[in-house]
């Protein structure tokens, strides 16, 4: 076999290896809420499967080939995906990171990587999502050989939720109101909402965003809480079937984090606060609906977050400016 044709195979069965993630239910006062627990995934994260099928789908296509090197930018999750996947492939990783990454996110990728650049310049909307998008495009520019999976624009990314995370909740229920889903690259909430409205009648897709994010037209700000919102509009939002959108602030989302905890004892990410921050607002008092069937993902585990969203001193400290 070939050095080609055994990294093509390399990659069949790492997708081959994906395994459906659970469904859970939680005591909610007005709705029948659920949430899909996206950390049992191998790699810990909502990003796995993103990450496993653009990689795949590049190697199909030749446009990774055996010598490769992979570069991206990321807010954690999908970079520690690509690095576990990549290294599985016998690929190297460049992941281009930057203040807000959490310490034990930065430490993983350090183990994992040859190489980690860290961006310390903010951009135009105070964040440095567009400086590390063109640090990217420079490594790329310098290396003979390398691939830019661009997560924000990239439709294998959108793919690998209609045909797994999408599938998997058709499997899970047979009727289902509204799905709330965090935007960032939007491949998410691109692919499931395309898979949802397929298969459920009458589905809402509700689209959360964090204040200070510019994904849904709010105006630019500084934000602290990775893994949600962006500082450019990502392209693959024009895909996505979305019915509602909730902006929520950072102190929410904080917030959300503690009562997922206290109440449900689901230790989960920022990104996973916000969205449950944006089911208190939006089912805040009954509804006109006899309890309507609710889902949301947890993308990660709320460990790589102790040292800021769940460390009160930091909390206080970001809830007074």
């Amino acid at each position: 076999m070939g050095k080609e044709q055994d990294l093509r195979a390399r990659a069949e069965t790492l997708v081959s290896m994906l395994r459906e993630t659970p469904v859970v239910r939680l005591e909610h006062e007005h709705v029948d809420l659920f949430v899909k627990l996206e950390y049992c995934n191998a790699v810990g994260s909502i990003k796995d499967r993103p990450a496993l099928f653009i990689l795949k789908r590049a190697i199909e296509r030749g446009e990774i080939e055996p010598g490769t090197t992979v570069v991206e930018s990321s807010s954690g999750n999908f970079a520690i995906a690509l690095a576990a996947y990549a290294g599985l492939l016998g690929l190297d990783f460049i992941p281009v990171i930057d203040p807000h990454v959490s310490t034990v996110n930065e430490h993983v990728l350090r183990s994992l990587c040859a190489r980690v650049v860290k961006v310390e310049e903010r951009d135009d909307t105070g964040g440095f999502l567009k400086t590390r998008l063109a640090r990217v495009q420079s490594i790329c520019a310098r290396l003979p050989r390398s691939y830019w999976p661009n997560q924000y624009r990239n439709p294998d990314g959108m793919m690998a939720h209609f045909h797994t995370t999408g599938h998997e909740i058709c499997r899970a229920f047979t009727e289902l109101d509204f799905v709330f889903v965090g935007v960032s690259s939007a491949g998410t909430v691109a692919g499931l909402s395309r898979r949802l409205k397929e298969h459920f009648r009458g589905i809402k897709i509700v689209a959360v965003d964090a204040e200070g994010s510019v994904i849904f037209g709010g105006p630019p700000r500084p934000r602290r809480i990775p893994g949600i919102g962006a500082g450019v509009v990502p392209d693959l939002l024009r895909e996505a079937l979305i019915d509602d959108v909730v902006i929520v602030p950072e102190v929410e989302s904080i917030a959300a984090c503690r009562a997922l905890l206290d109440r449900h004892r689901l230790l989960a990410g920022g990104s996973t606060g916000t969205v449950y921050a944006a089911i208190q607002r939006y089912f805040g008092r009954a509804t006109g609906l006899a309890r309507p069937k609710v889902l949301f993902l947890c993308a990660d585990r709320g460990l790589p977050y102790l040292d800021t969203i769940y460390n009160p001193d930091w909390a206080s400290r970001h809830a007074e400016g």
